[in-house]
C-alpha cells in the first residue's frame, strides 16, 4: 500500500503496479468510482487488514489483499458489452431519486453495467451497456466524433431552409429544459414590485452552437419522420434543435451508435460480438468517420431478404420489431431502402428496381 502521490507522477504507474483504490474497486464491479470513494471515506475498505479512509491511496491488486465490507476482491471482472433497446418511460441512470424505472431494471443479474451516453425519459432505442470504463470514456469524448443515428418524428413540415439551419448548426440553450414557461402573474402592481425585489434575478441564459448534422426525409406524412446523424450528445439536443426552427418533436428513436445497429425488441438486449467490440474500439479512436451518401455507398450489395423486409413493412405499422417497421433504419450496407418515400421522389432504373431519389427531387417538399 502506498500513500497518495503528486499529480506529476500520476499516470505513469496506473496501468501496471499500484493503482488508485477507487479504480480497483470499480474494476472489480463492486461500485462506481464515486461510490467507491464514499466507501473508502466511510471506513469500509481494508488493505492487508488495515482500514483506509484517505482518498487517493494506492494499492497493487496483484499483491495486496483488498476487502470491502469484509469481502475479499478477486481482481477485475471480465468486460461485458450489451446492446439494449431502451423503451420509452425509462431513465438512463443506475438509480433515480424520483423512483422512476431505470435501464438497470432491464438487465437484472450478471456483473454491474452502466450505460454509455444517455437517452432521455421520453426517447427510445439503442443504448450501449458495458463495464468497460476506458471504452465508455473514449466513445463519449467529443474528439471521437462517433456517429449517433436517430429517427425523429416532427410535428408539421419544416421548410428546407429551416432544415439547412440544422445541417449547418443552430444556437440552442445549454439548460436542461427546452423552453421554460413563464407563469403569468395576476397580482397587483404594488405586490408584483415587492416580490421582484425579494426574488433574485434569473441566471443569464447561455447558448451554444450545435455541430453540423446530417438530416434527410425518411417518410412523408402530416407528421413526417426524419433520419438524423449527430456526432455529439448534448442534453435534449434534437428536441432543442427543432424547437429553434419552430417545430415540436413527437418521437425520438436511436437506431445506430457507431458501428452498431438496433436489431432487438424493445426492452430486450443482446451481447455484442467480438467483431462489434473491435469496431467500437476503432470508432473510439476516430478511425471510423461518417460516410457520405455517394455513388460508392449505393454500389454496396443489397442486404439478404431486403425485398421480403420491404414487403413486410407495407400495412404492418404496428409491429414491435425494429427490423420490419417502416420507420426503422435500414442496414448500413443495404442499397434497397424501405418503401417509405413519397412516390413523386422515386425514379426507376433500367432494371426496374427502385433507385435513390435524384438530388433535385429530394430537395422538393412533397405536397
Amino acid at each position: 500500500m502506498t500513500k497518495p502521490e503528486s499529480a506529476s507522477r500520476r499516470g505513469s504507474d496506473e496501468e501496471s503496479g499500484p493503482q488508485r483504490l477507487q479504480k480497483i474497486i470499480a474494476a472489480a464491479g463492486v461500485a462506481s468510482r464515486r461510490k467507491a470513494e464514499e466507501l473508502i471515506a466511510a471506513g469500509r475498505v481494508q488493505i492487508n487488514g488495515q482500514t483506509v479512509t484517505e482518498l487517493g491511496t494506492k494499492a497493487d491488486p496483484a499483491h495486496d489483499h483488498i476487502r470491502v465490507d469484509g469481502k475479499l476482491l478477486h481482481g477485475p471482472e471480465q468486460p461485458r458489452y450489451l446492446a439494449l433497446n431502451k423503451p420509452k418511460g425509462y431513465v438512463t441512470t443506475a438509480s433515480d431519486p424520483e423512483g422512476r424505472p431505470t435501464v438497470m431494471d432491464l438487465i437484472r443479474g450478471g456483473p454491474r453495467l452502466f450505460p454509455v451516453g444517455r437517452l432521455d425519459y421520453a426517447s427510445e432505442g439503442l443504448l450501449l451497456m458495458t463495464n468497460d470504463g476506458a471504452l465508455a470514456n473514449a466513445l463519449t469524448r467529443a474528439a471521437a466524433h462517433v456517429e449517433k443515428t436517430y429517427l425523429v418524428k416532427v410535428s408539421g413540415h419544416p421548410s428546407e431552409s429551416a432544415l439547412d439551419q440544422i445541417r449547418h448548426g443552430v444556437m440552442i440553450d445549454r439548460a436542461t429544459q427546452i423552453r421554460p414557461p413563464r407563469p403569468a402573474s395576476r397580482q397587483p402592481a404594488a405586490t408584483q414590485h415587492a416580490s421582484r425585489e425579494s426574488v433574485p434575478p434569473p441566471r443569464p441564459r447561455t447558448r451554444v452552437m450545435t455541430a453540423p448534422a446530417c438530416i434527410r426525409l425518411l417518410r412523408d406524412a402530416d407528421n413526417p419522420w426524419y433520419e438524423m446523424i449527430l456526432t455529439e450528445g448534448r442534453n435534449r439536443e434534437i428536441r432543442k434543435m427543432f424547437e429553434e426552427i419552430g417545430h415540436h418533436v413527437e418521437k425520438i428513436r436511436r437506431v445506430g451508435y457507431g458501428p452498431l445497429v438496433l436489431d432487438v425488441e424493445p426492452g430486450r438486449h443482446r451481447p455484442l460480438t467480438p467483431e462489434e467490440v473491435a469496431q467500437l474500439h476503432r470508432a473510439a479512436q476516430g478511425k471510423v468517420r461518417p460516410r457520405p451518401e455517394t455513388a460508392a455507398t449505393r454500389s454496396n450489395p443489397p442486404r439478404r431478404n431486403a425485398d421480403r423486409d420491404n414487403r413486410s413493412t407495407r400495412g404492418n405499422n404496428n409491429t414491435t420489431s425494429s427490423r420490419i417497421r417502416p420507420d426503422a433504419r435500414p442496414a448500413r450496407n443495404s442499397s434497397v431502402r424501405p418503401d417509405v418515400r413519397s412516390p413523386r421522389n422515386i425514379r426507376k432504373g433500367r432494371d426496374g428496381r427502385t433507385a435513390r431519389p435524384t438530388r433535385a427531387a429530394s430537395r422538393r417538399r412533397p405536397k
